[in-house]
């Protein structure tokens, strides 16, 4: 774990921050039209037969001095870019690209202010609450033969657990364009993605034409909080997964990847005393 002695707040002045935005910007708008992967592009709302793996995360969650209705704006931004990923097929050889799906975010097309994590703090904007459905299709995409080729980690821990059920750091990022979710498809298979926001829920699945054969299960080792020399607190972790045989038998144990965070909060506080977060 290479970054745990050395996490601390990083401030970049404005005109920094603007120009890393121009090359990030344009450098994924070039890999977009490069032929250096194949994009998948095909949907159906036919839905392939077997299902791989489903998951759902609760839409609505208390957060302390977080206005609710931001949360019905969420709810609103994740029906918009649900349909445009909602049915993707992937074939083999194929790469999934969150952003290049959706799209950029913006308001002509029906997105509205959502909450938005920044620099280890909060704000407002348009397309905000994107990041529950990029975790969703992370999370579940561990539980596939699937492969990720990039995937951002959240450099802050903003908000205390609150009934959580995954690891830590087991979510994905976004920003458009540039801090992307990317799948490959490496296996003989067609895979499918089938998302819908419900009532109370975001829901996923991944399906194959081809039956499983394997279950995963994903799990972290090195979980723990550092006191930093100048004050805070960080959060680190390191995840892994477990592949087993229909019939429950290991297979082979990988790592995944590490998770460093700066905490924007105590990591003492008293359970039950502060809000929820999802992953």
């Amino acid at each position: 774990m290479s970054e745990i002695n050395n996490l601390k707040p990083i401030k970049r002045s404005k005109c920094r921050l603007l120009v890393g935005k121009i090359y990030y910007t344009l450098s994924r708008y070039l890999l977009w039209h490069s032929e250096k992967f194949k994009f998948a592009q095909k949907k159906s709302q036919q839905s392939l037969k077997f299902e791989c793996y489903s998951h759902m995360t609760p839409l609505f969650r208390e957060l302390k001095e977080v206005d609710m209705q931001y949360q019905y704006n969420k709810i609103i931004n994740l029906k918009i870019a649900v349909k445009r990923i909602d049915g993707i097929i992937i074939k083999p050889g194929e790469t999934f690209s969150y952003w290049k799906l959706i799209g950029k975010p913006t308001s002509k097309k029906g997105y509205v202010n959502g909450m938005v994590l920044y620099c280890g703090t909060y704000t407002m904007g348009i397309g905000g609450g994107l990041c529950q459905l990029s975790n969703l299709i992370y999370w579940m995409t561990l539980h596939t033969p699937l492969t990720v080729v990039e995937r951002y980690r959240h450099s802050f821990d903003v908000f205390p657990d609150s009934k959580r059920t995954q690891p830590f750091g087991s979510g994905a990022t976004c920003v458009y364009p540039y801090r992307d979710l990317m799948i490959r498809n490496d296996t003989a298979e067609d895979f499918q993605l089938r998302v819908n926001v419900g009532h109370s829920f975001l829901k996923g699945t991944w399906l194959s034409n081809n039956k499983p054969i394997y279950t995963y299960e994903i799990f972290e080792k090195k979980h723990q909080f550092k006191s930093e020399f100048w004050g805070g607190f960080s959060r680190h972790n390191e995840l892994y997964r477990r592949r087993y045989t229909i019939t429950g038998e290991i297979i082979d144990e990988e790592y995944i990847t590490e998770n460093h965070a700066l905490m924007m909060y105590s990591p003492f506080l008293e359970t039950g005393s502060d809000v929820g977060k999802s992953s």
